[in-house]
């Protein structure tokens, strides 16, 4: 008897359970991004081509602001490898690949935000030509270097670099936003960046530039030489 009373209530669970058509919600783990291994504390891999790889990374210890990166370039079908490493100032934002002078070597260019506050951004740049790497260096800002307080956008466009950022008018703490931007496109010749300005700031008037008076140009005076008249003889 007792045997049956514990097992009824064992009964009606088991039916009631069969009756709930419900399934129980399961809660999704959150997804979390892999952080990079100390010392290194960025890390992308580009693909040009199949068999071609090149993996950028940044490493250094007891500094955010300074650092070394290093390019790692893997040669899969040669089964070549080789490394190109520099000083790093910043931390690297992103890196990109493209062929700005369309020769098939391939240009990799790492962007890092600078601790400069007047330069703001450092481009790292280079052309691989099978396993050896030629360093092209980044051209400063010239025209527009007063109206510039960083915010860069940079980005690939046709395979040509692609350079954005909004306009400032004002010094240090003062300084405010215009409105407009300034957009560049840069691309390769031979071994030296070209820049060509897509987009001026339109909010800035053109300062005219003053003119030199042209230079008054003094009359020559001509001394007649004077002349004795004959006299007539009577």
């Amino acid at each position: 008897m007792k045997r049956y009373l514990l097992f009824v209530p064992l009964l009606c669970a088991i039916i009631a359970g069969c009756g709930n058509n419900e399934k129980p919600v399961v809660k999704s783990a959150p997804v979390t991004q892999s952080k990079t291994m100390e010392p290194f504390r960025f890390h992308k891999l580009v693909e040009v081509s199949p068999g071609q790889y090149y993996d950028v990374v940044s490493w250094g210890r007891a500094s955010v602001d300074t650092g070394a990166f290093l390019i790692l370039h893997s040669d899969s079908l040669g089964r070549k490898y080789t490394t190109t490493t520099g000083d790093l100032d910043g931390a690297i934002v992103d890196v990109f690949n493209t062929d700005m002078d369309a020769d098939g070597n391939p240009e990799i260019i790492i962007q890092a935000k600078s601790s400069d506050t007047t330069k703001y951004v450092n481009i790292y740049a280079f052309e691989f030509n099978n396993n050896h790497a030629n360093e092209i260096r980044f051209p400063s800002l010239k025209s527009s270097k007063s109206n510039y307080r960083g915010q860069d956008n940079f980005y690939i466009q046709e395979g040509k670099l692609i350079r954005e950022f909004p306009s400032y008018t004002g010094e240090g703490k003062d300084a405010k936003p215009t409105g407009g931007k300034y957009k560049f496109e840069y691309t390769l010749s031979g071994n030296d960046f070209d820049i060509k300005t897509l987009v001026k700031d339109s909010t800035l008037k053109d300062t005219p530039v003053a003119k030199e008076p042209a230079p008054v140009k003094k009359k020559e005076t001509v001394k007649k030489k004077a002349t004795q008249k004959k006299r007539r003889r009577r």
